[in-house]
């Protein structure tokens, strides 16, 4: 990484003393307690934790998937709680790309049209989807893939269409949970490597995971339990 971690650098996202609580009938459950961090262009972050311990949470606030109860999330130097449902939806659709465990996939759509998918909600300016898609279906290596559906596809292969649609809109952030989780060793060695090298052009990449090998492929390991993220 190029040391993206400088204060030079403006961060790319950014959590202040972020909360997360629910209600359950009349008692408040906390989730997560005073979370700081910065994340700067460029870094391999990877957040670490045992199941229970927040994880998913801190991943909804970092993707803007959901706003925090008290605190803030500055997402290119926008606070998320100033700007309405629809601007947060396609701020975060321009910005943030997704990989999930469960790859997400659409089964009735190929390989193309679920890369493609991204597109038809926001689409940033001058990008042109088609070329777009063909490009990142070379990268992924599924060009002899392209027109088959999830289902004709091994895990690894569904989860390089996962890459290359979290890639579509060319994002600031690829934001991954648990991407290797339903992967055989082999296959989730080659997405991480994938991962790695995407960093090393530059891309910025924040892994949710509980796993010390996958965390070693980064940066900077931070770890969250019961709620509390040690830096």
């Amino acid at each position: 990484m190029n040391d993206a971690r400088s204060e030079s650098v403006y961060p790319i996202i950014e959590l202040r003393d972020l909360c997360k609580s629910y209600w359950a009938g009349k008692m408040e459950i906390h989730i997560l307690k005073s979370i700081n961090i910065k994340v700067y262009p460029g870094e391999f972050l990877a957040i670490m934790g045992p199941s229970g311990s927040g994880k998913s949470t801190l991943m909804n606030m970092i993707g803007c998937l959901d706003r925090p109860t008290c605190g803030q999330v500055i997402l290119m130097g926008q606070d998320i709680n100033t700007i309405t449902d629809s601007e947060l939806a396609r701020l975060r659709g321009l910005e943030i790309g997704f990989v999930f465990q469960n790859f997400n996939l659409v089964p009735r759509l190929s390989a193309t049209q679920n890369i493609l998918l991204p597109t038809y909600a926001n689409t940033k300016n001058g990008l042109e989807p088609n070329k777009r898609a063909n490009e990142l279906v070379k990268l992924v290596g599924l060009e002899d893939r392209r027109n088959n559906r999830p289902s004709e596809l091994s895990g690894g292969q569904q989860q390089r269409v996962a890459i290359a649609r979290a890639l579509i809109n060319d994002p600031s952030i690829i934001l991954a949970d648990e991407p290797t989780g339903n992967l055989d060793s082999k296959t989730g060695l080659e997405i991480m490597d994938m991962f790695k090298e995407l960093n090393n052009k530059g891309r910025t990449i924040i892994m949710i995971t509980h796993d010390a090998g996958l965390a070693s492929y980064a940066d900077r390991v931070v770890y969250l339990k019961d709620g509390i993220l040690n830096n």
